[in-house]
């Protein structure tokens, strides 16, 4: 029976390079995957899932219209996982197709993201994640500044954290770190 998985973790926890994972140990097997990605993240290339080790792989791109059930359904051959990166990016309704991609064509589903931003609220995407999702799993990685585990990303600009903002912005290790709750309120920069 096909699940829904969401694998959140904060930024640098490994999300993407699990994706890239999880395709490989599943084509190396003869099984065919669908990934996807939002069309939001440009930090490599619009299309494309890419990790900070250097490991990239050629997506299908995500915005507001795609129809990813329809994608999904009519695919030959009929995945047998579809992947999704970025998935906080989402909105209710491509959250809502992924779950008819479970239950009506019986393919599991495992989407990748942030469940909070930099100032601590939902994303969308992830909000309707922790809503439908099947099974829920944390990605862990460790505080920029200390050795606690990172449950927040803090936002910077010129070396200086940033508190206020629009909730997107796209951006990496230039902008953002992976921070426990202590280090959000008081980073050590």
């Amino acid at each position: 029976m096909a699940q829904l998985f969401f694998k959140y973790g904060s930024m640098n926890s490994g999300k993407s390079i699990e994706i890239l994972k999880v395709a490989h140990n599943y084509e190396e097997q003869g099984k065919s995957v669908l990934i996807f990605t939002s069309a939001i993240d440009n930090r490599d290339e619009v299309g494309y899932v890419s990790s900070r080790i250097g490991l990239r792989r050629q997506a299908i791109a995500i915005d507001e219209s795609t129809d990813i059930f329809g994608i999904v359904s009519s695919n030959e051959p009929k995945p047998h996982c579809v992947l999704i990166d970025e998935c906080q990016f989402l909105n209710k309704s491509s959250i809502l197709q992924l779950v008819r991609i479970v239950d009506e064509l019986d393919i599991p589903v495992m989407a990748f993201g942030l469940k909070n931003d930099f100032q601590n609220n939902l994303f969308e995407g992830s909000k309707y994640m922790l809503i439908y999702a099947d099974k829920i799993e944390e990605m862990k990685t460790i505080c920029w500044f200390c050795e606690r585990k990172a449950t927040m990303t803090l936002r910077v600009e010129n070396g200086k954290p940033v508190y206020t903002g629009k909730q997107i912005q796209i951006g990496g290790n230039e902008a953002y770190y992976p921070v426990c709750r202590k280090c959000h309120k008081n980073p050590s920069l």
